[in-house]
């Protein structure tokens, strides 16, 4: 059994944090999985293991389908953490079949491939708003101008949520990401508590409103099917649209910023983007690789699973190493090189299985929408300062990125 030490291995460690790539490349030449002591988990570093993996049944998101806290020997959570537990428990990310399966057909109705077509055009026209106010100002914050206010806009257009009432949305969904990271701190989870509580109630007022105002928004949707008969209660209604609005926008922002910072360190390739904007489908697949926006995907074992020869009992958690597997040289040639044309490119930054995120042909869109706004109207956009990676290791982003025309 491999062990994992802190030289190689510190999700703690700034050095770490700001570039993990070594270390996942140590850490697959030790083995396929590797018990992790200070976090009580076994790392899977490799491609193939994590694509298997997040296909394989005798793993899950929960086992509280299954197992008690008791049964499982594992601990319950404090007490005072029980409003973000119930708002996350119930959202279909942490779910397993038939409950999962149930919530997700309902949600994929407004995720068919022709309705994420119909938003192109309103993808694109915000996107050259965005980008308009940012030369009009001569530069800014590229994550706060641009990369966060268009996700945010379009799944809050799709929830139905009203421009007045988005100005929390982005700070909720911070605060409530925190407790994805390891070992979060008291102060965390005060704060994902906090939000948990004031998100749900915001949506409580809100669902009170389509039922008595349908629209044709998603929460009027979800109401509608609920009184069809498809049993979604009114926890997982709030559960779902939070769990939409965090995941419909954490990793297009964070891919936003995280590629265009590596698009600034690759001159070469940004020329080779800017000569031809016909590159720009792979180019954000390429920049979902490169520098994966969320790092680890965790998974709870409910039967013993053998790994090359170690078996992991049940009970314990394996940790998915996202952007480990997307630097893996058995699939990726010169994986730690930035090739905007690379042809075969089976990055695994949407998971895959059950679990594949419902949203990525939608992100596909804003991420290509801002990157060729970006592209066409700011086409001498430079780097200002180097920015300061934000310390969590989980979900991979930036506290900035200035930039200038």
């Amino acid at each position: 059994m491999a062990v994992a030490d802190a030289l190689s291995f510190d999700p703690w460690d700034p050095a770490f944090v700001s570039d993990p790539y070594p270390a996942y490349a140590e850490l697959r030449e030790r083995g396929r999985v590797i018990y992790y002591e200070p976090t009580d988990q076994w790392l899977v570093p490799r491609h193939a293991d994590v694509s298997a993996l997040l296909r394989e049944r005798r793993l899950g998101r929960t086992y509280q389908h299954r197992f008690t806290h008791e049964d499982f020997g594992r601990t319950a959570p404090p007490a005072e953490q029980e409003p973000f537990h119930t708002l996350n428990d119930h959202g279909m990310l942490d779910l397993e079949p038939p409950d999962h399966t149930r919530i997700r057909r309902l949600v994929s109705k407004a995720f068919t491939p022709r309705t994420v077509e119909r938003l192109k055009p309103y993808v694109r026209r915000l996107a050259g708003e965005l980008v308009d106010r940012l030369v009009e100002a001569g530069g800014g914050d590229l994550l706060s101008d641009v990369a966060e206010p268009l996700p945010v806009a379009v799944i809050a257009e799709m929830l139905g949520i009203p421009e007045s009432d988005r100005g929390p949305l982005r700070p909720w969904s911070a605060d409530i990401c925190g407790m994805y990271e390891l070992s979060p701190s008291k102060e965390t989870a005060a704060r994902a508590v906090r939000a948990s509580v004031e998100f749900s109630e915001y949506l409580l007022e809100l669902i009170a409103a389509r039922r008595k105002e349908p629209g044709d928004d998603l929460v009027s949707g979800l109401i509608a099917a609920h009184d069809e008969g498809d049993r979604l209660t009114e926890q997982e209604m709030i559960s779902t649209a939070v769990l939409l609005l965090n995941a419909g926008h954490e990793a297009t922002v964070n891919a936003t910023v995280n590629g265009w910072w590596a698009l600034f360190r690759n001159p070469e390739q940004l020329a080779a983007l800017r000569a031809d904007h016909a590159l720009v489908p792979s180019a954000v697949e390429e920049l979902m690789r490169y520098d994966t926006p969320l790092q680890l995907f965790e998974r709870w074992v409910l039967d013993d699973i053998e790994i090359d020869g170690t078996t992991v009992p049940r009970g314990a958690e394996i940790a998915m190493l996202f952007g480990s597997a997307n630097h893996d040289p058995a699939v990726f040639a010169d994986p730690d090189r930035l090739d905007l044309a690379r042809a075969e490119n089976p990055h695994i930054s949407f998971s895959a299985g059950i679990h594949y995120c419902i949203g990525a042909p939608l992100a596909r869109i804003e991420l290509a929408a801002s990157m060729t706004a970006l592209l066409e109207r700011a086409p001498t956009l430079a780097l200002a300062a180097e920015p300061r990676r934000k310390p969590n290791f989980v979900i991979r982003g930036l506290e900035g990125l200035g930039v200038t025309l």
